[in-house]
């Protein structure tokens, strides 16, 4: 068999390398929605603002655990969506002012 025949190996992350990259992303994002809710907390004492960034905190502890669960794309989405809510519902509320 010649070299020709053979297929390339396919270069990205391994399942279970996915698997931690995501993990460790929304542990980080967990962490950084947690120190910018008590940043806001202290700037403002908004119930509108606290339920947001707790919604962000939820999302990004449910990507956490569909991550571990091997479910990475679905992940990825939460995830996302957890971001994109996080930094809507704050120019949303800074709007609103």
């Amino acid at each position: 068999m010649s070299e020709a025949n053979s297929a390339p190996e396919r270069p990205g992350l391994t399942p279970r390398q996915a698997r931690h990259v995501r993990i460790v992303l929304s542990a980080f994002i967990m962490v950084a929605v947690g120190l910018a809710l008590v940043l806001r907390i202290d700037s403002t004492h908004s119930f509108l603002t606290m339920g947001f960034y707790g919604i962000a905190l939820i999302l990004a502890g449910s990507a956490l655990v569909l991550s571990r669960q091997g479910r990475t794309r679905v992940a990825t989405v939460v995830l996302g969506v957890c971001v994109a809510l996080a930094l809507g519902a704050e120019w949303a509320v800074a709007a609103l002012r």
